[in-house]
């Protein structure tokens, strides 16, 4: 059964989510895992995309957006209305909605912020996964 965590920063800022999900793709990439990162737009996947290459000096992690794929899939994938046939490992949410193909993934990472929107949507997030018995666990940063 697919792993929940929830991953609470200590602060309101919206630069820090797309921040941490570059930092846990390579803790997962360094693991071997491959990763799907679920954004809200297509804007957000596109801004993300640029953040990978340049979030870490020296850091290279080989990503694509998913809809821009013409050939093998690189092990981080990012999309935001595509479900990934590959790169099942590790599933980063940092859309609004819970993915309707979440439990294909042994691992699934919501990132929540102290945004008021952000909390109230993640702790409906927190309920669904409970309700249907999820293993959840949570991280404060």
């Amino acid at each position: 059964m697919t792993r929940v965590d929830f991953y609470v920063l200590p602060n309101a800022d919206p630069a820090q989510r797309p921040l941490l999900a570059c930092k846990l793709a390579e803790k997962a990439y360094s693991q071997g895992l491959k990763v799907y990162i679920h954004t809200a737009t297509e804007s957000d996947a596109r801004q993300l995309d640029e953040l990978l290459w340049t979030f870490r000096d020296g850091s290279f992690l080989p990503h694509a957006i998913h809809s821009a794929i013409t050939g093998d899939a690189p092990p981080i994938l990012l999309g935001h209305d595509h479900e990934p046939a590959t790169n099942t490992d590790v599933l980063i949410n940092l859309g609004s909605d819970i993915p309707k193909f979440f439990g294909r993934f042994e691992r699934v990472a919501e990132l929540v912020d102290q945004r008021t929107e952000l909390l109230a949507q993640s702790r409906e997030r927190f309920r669904y996964y409970r309700e249907r018995g999820y293993e959840l666990k949570s991280h404060n940063l």
